[in-house]
């Protein structure tokens, strides 16, 4: 059994991460796998590996603000034996119709090498761009080069397998899931990131923490992914203040782009779970920033998974058990289940307080009218999102209408 059959086999099954089930007398035991083909160059200087790109006539996929502030220009520079178009029509949670544009650029200019420059969505974007390119234009992408240069730390997308395509029409997100969108190559050079607003490193940065988190406790979660999500979790408490007080901390910014990649590395093999659901649901009606609307519901999420009201046998669930590991290893009193759980999750509003991320939907402004009448729309929406298979807890319609009346405020 693969990867993807095991997320889904495992959820249904109840089976809580890594530990085994007692199955008619005998443990049951579900093959995993933990692999990433990527290659990823990071630190200072990581762009000079561009330089080893020659002859090829490249498709630059980016926004308009990358392009405003010199982040393209840098790159292209790096490209001087190179023919070059720059396709800058990206945008936020991108729709359906950029992909199509960037498709049509694609075949214009007969790109060889596609460069993602920018952030999730831009990478989002330039994987469904390739991956459609392939299928519909016949080009063989497994040959083709591809390079990812994140410029935010926050979703993990030049290591992952999904990207996220929205359908503004409906206000719908969709995750796309397939290893043909994994790029090959990952660029992460901190010069990059250093133009983010504050805000901006703020929700990208929660975005990773919540990537690590969910996965820590997801269904799917195992040995592997469980390494990566522990240290990323230690980096992003550590350099996010940093990095959002100061962006020109090229260490801080370093440690982040790193803990963003290793935080993509182990959902892309563990999943994620119900709050990237709810926060595809609520993003995707409200356009709120992504990883914003992911802070804002960690907390609330963390609680109900943890369940600790729901004792069995003595023992408190899995998700609460490795929710108080964390805390330990953050240092954080947890003398107890119970101690360790809250004072975790103290501490995420406390970092959410210093990010100025707003705690409820009321203070960030939505409109109130409209977020009751959606409760049931979104609730239903969150639970259908594939992201929500491996969750630890399962969870009715009741329970993510809630949970949304909980960061509503």
């Amino acid at each position: 059994m693969g990867i993807r059959e095991t997320r889904q086999a495992k959820a249904d099954s109840g089976n809580p991460g890594a530990v085994p089930l007692a199955v008619g007398g005998r443990m049951e035991v579900f093959m995993q796998e933990f692999s990433f083909s990527t290659r990823i160059f990071f630190g200072e200087g990581a762009l000079e590996r561009l330089r080893r790109v020659e002859g090829r006539r490249v498709l630059i996929v980016t926004d308009r603000f990358m392009v405003q502030i010199g982040a393209v220009e840098k790159v292209v520079s790096y490209l001087t034996r190179c023919e070059v178009t720059v396709f800058d029509g990206v945008v936020p949670d991108p729709p359906i119709e950029v992909v199509a544009a960037g498709v049509d650029a694609f075949a214009g200019c007969q790109a060889e090498t596609v460069i993602a420059v920018g952030g999730g969505s831009t990478i989002d974007a330039a994987k469904a761009i390739r991956a459609i390119a392939k299928k519909v234009l016949h080009v063989e992408t497994d040959k083709m080069e591809c390079f990812a240069v994140p410029t935010t730390s926050g979703t993990g997308s030049e290591v992952t397998d999904y990207a996220v395509i929205t359908d503004s029409a409906r206000g719908v997100k969709y995750p796309l899931d397939s290893q043909a969108l994994r790029p090959p190559v990952a660029i992460l050079d901190p010069y990059l990131t250093a133009s983010a607003p504050s805000s901006v490193t703020a929700d990208a940065g929660m975005d990773v923490l919540t990537h690590a988190l969910e996965a820590y406790v997801s269904t799917n979660a195992n040995d592997f992914s469980d390494a990566m999500c522990e240290k990323a979790i230690s980096l992003v408490f550590r350099f996010l203040p940093l990095a959002y007080r100061d962006g020109g901390d090229l260490l801080a910014r370093t440690k982040m782009q790193n803990a963003s990649c290793m935080a993509g590395l182990a959902f892309n093999s563990a999943g994620l779970g119900i709050n990237h659901s709810l926060a595809h649901a609520i993003g995707g009606k409200l356009h709120i920033a992504h990883g914003r609307i992911n802070a804002m519901l960690l907390p609330k999420v963390m609680a109900f998974n943890a369940d600790l009201s729901h004792v069995v046998g003595g023992e408190y669930s899995v998700a609460a058990k490795k929710y108080q590991r964390i805390a330990k290893i953050m240092d954080f009193p947890a003398a107890n289940v119970r101690l360790g759980v809250s004072n975790l999750i103290r501490e995420i509003e406390r970092l959410n307080h210093t990010l100025k991320i707003p705690a409820t939907l009321k203070a960030w402004g939505a409109d109130m009218a409209q977020v009751r009448e959606l409760r049931g729309e979104l609730a239903e929406a969150a639970l259908a999102d594939a992201t929500y298979a491996t969750n630890p807890r399962r969870a009715s319609k009741e329970d993510a209408v809630a949970l949304i009346e909980q960061v509503m405020g």
